[in-house]
């Protein structure tokens, strides 16, 4: 699912313009890209005449968009309207179609805050760190849906402890980590966030928080090995796909995603 196959030869004279992106489509086929690439991104905008009109009248796809007229009149699922779509265009096999309806019925019964956060977590993924903190931040400040155990609530400082950490914003880490820690009592979060204070602190500092817990004083024993292990191990091994991974990794740690 990561490459265009065109199975259709009508390019739209004028193309479909997704307005939240600013990405013009041409195909049925960068349309379907577009929906398979980013499940965790779409939101219910993509449902609107105008996709119908295009697909029938640029891309002469009137049986596909007949359907989907069909499904907004009976106001239909955002999820299934995808569906509808990717499944008409022949272009992902029966397993892919399969696997792609696991996905898309998992999304279907989140809460929307939940898939704030899986929106943020893509965006983090893919390397758009501003964006992932702007969700994050939204859902921390943002009205709390009381339905949602603490802990999510948790995972979401720790996730935005980890996106300050790529852009080397360790003070602001740490203090993420530090809630995160708080609410989800996770050895994970109280790693991170004495990595982060490490990164920023001056050593007086730093040497002034260890002596708050003995606790601190064997994490901070920890992360000195870990992070010596990691570099040993990068300069014993040869440049192949394992380095790769413990450079991964050791940048993982440097950012204080641990």
């Amino acid at each position: 699912m990561g490459s265009i196959i065109l199975c259709h030869k009508k390019k739209a004279r004028t193309p479909y313009e997704i307005a939240r992106i600013q990405r013009r489509i041409y195909t049925i086929e960068e349309l379907c890209y577009y929906l398979c690439n980013h499940l965790y991104l779409v939101d219910y905008t993509i449902m609107n005449v105008q996709l119908c009109d295009w697909l029938d009248e640029e891309l002469e796809l009137s049986e596909l968009a007949g359907k989907l007229r069909k499904h907004l009149e009976q106001n239909g699922s955002m999820e299934q309207f995808i569906f509808i779509i990717l499944e008409a265009s022949m272009i992902y096999s029966t397993a892919e179609l399969q696997q792609i309806q696991n996905v898309l019925e998992k999304l279907k019964n989140q809460k929307p805050v939940e898939k704030q956060k899986f929106k943020a977590d893509n965006l983090l993924e893919s390397g758009s760190v501003k964006s992932a903190i702007m969700i994050y931040q939204a859902i921390i400040h943002g009205d709390r849906d009381e339905s949602m155990e603490g802990k999510f609530y948790g995972k979401v400082y720790g996730c935005l402890g980890a996106a300050y950490g790529r852009l080397f914003l360790y003070k602001e880490a740490a203090k993420m980590y530090e809630a995160a820690f708080q609410i989800c009592e996770e050895e994970s979060m109280l790693k991170a966030y004495l990595y982060a204070c490490k990164m920023y602190m001056t050593d007086a500092e730093y040497k002034g928080l260890l002596q708050r817990s003995q606790v601190y004083q064997g994490i901070d024993d920890w992360l000195y090995e870990e992070k010596a292990r990691l570099e040993e191990e990068i300069q014993m091994l040869s440049y192949d796909d394992t380095l790769q991974n413990w450079k991964n990794q050791y940048r993982r740690i440097s950012a204080g995603e641990i």
